[in-house]
């Protein structure tokens, strides 16, 4: 089993890139977005309570979040690992991470982290938005995410670097490059894996 995370700015590449690694190795992608979306619409009885909370203006819960992201991982035993996207955010939340995975007999195999630059981001988010309108694009949203991420969910990257765990990829040039550099570094990962 091979348990990946994957972290970056918005337009970043993470999304391409996810979707190669996803195919490649086979793994199942979880995004916490997603999920929380998933419960939500179907008024699970964490959905009933992530709306809450959210309508509330609140964010959710580690303790929530975990308890959907074991519950993803539990009906999904025939995968060969996870790709998580979204999550963790915090330090906190890549310790509960650590636990539910050790939990399981498992672990984070490694982190990869796509280097680009906040002025690079902007530049390819306005090219996108030219092709393609994503409602996370708009202005105040996007200014929004790209700060949450340069501060604060790139001070979980130290708690992965302390442990030996986190690859550094160049996020900028093209597409099939950069995908090769991550399978260098994920194929460092196989051979770490317990």
């Amino acid at each position: 089993m091979l348990n990946i995370i994957i972290f970056g700015p918005p337009g970043a590449g993470k999304g391409t890139q996810s979707e190669r690694l996803i195919e490649k190795y086979n793994l199942k992608h979880i995004s916490t977005g997603d999920l929380f979306r998933w419960h939500t619409k179907n008024d699970t009885e964490l959905g009933i309570r992530v709306k809450e909370i959210m309508n509330n203006g609140e964010l959710v819960s580690d303790d929530i979040t975990i308890a959907m992201l074991k519950e993803e991982v539990e009906k999904n035993p025939e995968v060969n690992g996870f790709l998580f996207d979204g999550f963790p955010r915090t330090v906190a939340q890549a310790q509960a991470l650590d636990t539910l995975m050790t939990s399981m007999n498992s672990s984070i195999h490694g982190v990869i982290e796509l280097k680009v630059s906040e002025e690079e981001v902007r530049s390819r988010i306005a090219k996108r938005k030219s092709i393609q309108n994503r409602a996370d694009d708009e202005e105040d949203k996007l200014n929004r995410r790209i700060a949450e991420y340069f501060n604060k969910t790139v001070h979980v990257l130290p708690y992965y670097h302390e442990q030996g765990r986190l690859q550094t990829v160049n996020g900028i040039g093209p597409i099939d490059k950069i995908f090769e550099d991550i399978i260098a570094v994920t194929n460092g990962f196989e051979v770490a894996k317990p």
